[in-house]
Parts: structure tokens; sequence; C-alpha cells
């Protein structure tokens, strides 16, 4: 049986990487015609053209795999179907479940390179690529706080910054509101504030208090060169989940890179009870970065029944279907994923439906193939 499964892959992983190759020399070609104005317009160079796309491409991967996986699983299938060979192995005592397991073997490693891909990768390729693309137009601060600061709800702090440096964790002008048990409230404004061995250290660090009870104005208590404050356990890691989730809000960054699941915990540990405008965008999304990597397994499990079906037919019948099954998917997972982040679906439902209803069709189906 190891032969019949190196066969099966090998039939599957020479027009998968054909496929592959080809959606993303169309995808980049696309990319470059649709931006080609603002890229002259930022002044990049051919050089500078060629790192952008580079940076680009583990995006571009994440979006062309499941349509590549697709396609080539068909082609393959369609193949040995028109060839008989399906139903020589059938013939053979080898159940249709049994012929699947390479290619749901495949479906599970791309899955798996799908998610490792999405959070790991993408993000940080993402953040190169938007340098790059502003490397020849003034000068934009990155990583900045957003206007309204990180607001740590869970322990009622709130910071902002005139800058923030991602690389050393250095804030210039931090200022920081802290409303105490007591409701009594405590700010500090510095000049600078660095994260060292976990430690918040403030330079040039005045402190101003004023209790609930007098309702008095913010009186200097504190003036120091140096000031560390270890009860302030904010940490790099949700600092930038603010800054990103911030960016993702806003409508330019709805067509940027996805947030990982661990800014997207962070964010929801320090905002426990969000606006329910906000909950139910944050919840989608989060929810809908747990289904899509899956997006590779259920490709496989509705390619099989379509492409293994008996009978001669025409290879390009599976170029057909391919395109069909990956237009509607796209549209109930756009479909899906607008309901949930408007609160009109619970956000597992919105991100998991278009998974749940192909699978459970690819499904149905197998179990009618004779």
């Amino acid at each position: 049986m190891r032969l019949l499964d190196r066969y099966l892959l090998r039939e599957l992983l020479v027009p998968l990487s054909y496929c592959l190759g080809g959606f993303f020399v169309f995808w980049v070609a696309f990319n470059l015609f649709s931006e080609l104005e603002d890229l002259q317009d930022h002044k990049l160079r051919g050089g500078e053209i060629l790192q952008y796309y580079l940076a680009k491409s583990p995006e571009f991967i994440v979006f062309v795999l499941p349509m590549a996986l697709l396609l080539a699983l068909l082609y393959a299938l369609t193949n040995h179907s028109r060839h008989h060979e399906i139903a020589a192995m059938r013939a053979a005592g080898i159940s249709l479940w049994r012929l699947c397991v390479p290619y749901l073997g495949v479906g599970l490693a791309s899955s798996l390179c799908l998610f490792a891909l999405n959070e790991f990768c993408v993000p940080n390729a993402s953040d190169w690529a938007e340098r790059i693309f502003n490397s020849r137009v003034q000068k934009i601060k990155k990583g900045n706080l957003p206007t309204s600061g990180l607001a740590n709800l869970r322990e009622r702090r709130t910071w902002l910054a005139g800058e923030y440096k991602r690389a050393t964790t250095e804030m210039l002008n931090p200022q920081v509101l802290w409303t105490l048990p007591d409701d009594s409230q405590f700010w500090l404004v510095a000049s600078r504030a660095i994260r060292t061995r976990g430690v918040w250290t403030f330079y040039n660090a005045r402190v101003y208090t004023a209790t609930s009870e007098t309702n008095s104005m913010l009186e200097p208590s504190i003036q120091t060169n140096k000031l560390a404050m270890p009860q302030f356990k904010e940490t790099p890691e949700e600092i930038q989940s603010e800054i990103n989730i911030s960016k993702g809000m806003s409508p330019r960054g709805r067509n940027r890179a996805d947030i990982p699941i661990a800014q997207l915990v962070d964010y929801l540990r320090l905002h426990p009870e969000p606006p329910s405008s906000v909950k139910a965008w944050l919840y989608t999304k989060l929810q809908g970065r747990l289904a899509s990597p899956w997006t590779c397994l259920v490709v496989v499990l509705i390619a099989i029944p379509f492409g293994a079906a008996s009978g001669r037919r025409n290879v390009f019948v599976g170029v057909a279907s391919s395109l069909v099954i990956c237009f509607v998917y796209f549209v109930l997972q756009q479909f899906g994923l607008a309901l949930g982040t408007g609160g009109y679906l619970p956000a597992w439902l919105a991100a998991w439906f278009p998974n749940l209803s192909f699978s459970l069709v690819g499904l149905c189906m197998m179990a009618r193939i004779r």
C-alpha cells in the first residue's frame, strides 16, 4: 500500500507545484498592475519593488495555496478517473476512504503550513513590505500608540506616548493615568520609558496624585530622574496588539494582513468587556483566524467526490469546477464575516460556516459514490 500512496502523492504534488507557481505569478502580476500607480507615487525603484513583492510573498502564498491545492487535486483525480485507475483500485478491494489518506495528509500538512505562515510570517512580512513601500516618502512614525492610548481596563490604567519604538520597547514622552482601587488617581509623566528585565523604568519622571474624596486637582508628589514601576505589568506584546488592532479597525487597515491570534487574545485580556460593535469585530476576527487554515482540508473533502466520480471526462472539467467552488466559497466566507462583524451572526458561526457547510456537502457526496 505504500507504493500506491507514493504514486498518488507523486501524481498530486507535480500538478500542485505547477498550480502554486502559476497562481503565485498571476497574483503578483495582478497586484503589480493594480498598485503600479501607487508604487510610482512612492518613487520606488526596480530593486525596491522586487523587495516589496518578496516581502508580500507569504501573504500571497496564504491566499493562493487553497486554490492551487483544489485545482491540482481535481486535475489529478479527474485524470485517474479518465483512465479508470480509481475503478481498478476499488475493484482490488481498496476503499475510497483508504485512497483518500494521502490526499487528506496533504490537506492537513497544508493547513498546518497555512497556520504557521499566517501567525508567524505574514504579520512581520507585511510590516516589512509597508516599510519598503514608504521608504522614499515622508517618514512616518511606525508603531505609535493609537490616539486613544493603551487602555488596560483590567487594571484601570491608560498609557499615552508620543512615540513607541517596538525594537527597543522604548516610549518617548509617556503618560500613564492609573486609577487606584480607592478611586484616587496616579498620573505619571516622563521624558521617556523603557522596559528592561520585565520592569518599566521612567526617566525624568514626575508623579501627580489626586484623591476621590476631595475631588482635588492633580498635585505633584514625586519628581526624580529615574523611577522604576514594577506595578506596571503591560508587556510589549500587549502594546503591539493595541497598535495592530487599532490599525485593523481603520478603513485602510482592513486591507492589511490579518492580526495574529496571540495579539487578539492579548487585546481581549486587556479589554474584558469591549463595546458591542468592537466585540463582534474582535471575536469574528479571532474565529476567522482559527477557521482560515482549515480551508486546505475542506478543499480535499470537497474535491474528492467531484474528481473521483466515474466516467471519462476532460481534464478541463477540473479547472471549471475549481473556479466555481472557489467563487462560491469566497462569497460565503465574505458574507459570513460581514454578518459576524456586524453582529448579525454569532462570531463562531460566521467564521466557520463555509468550512462546515462545504465539509458536510463533501462528506455527503463521498457517501453516495459507488
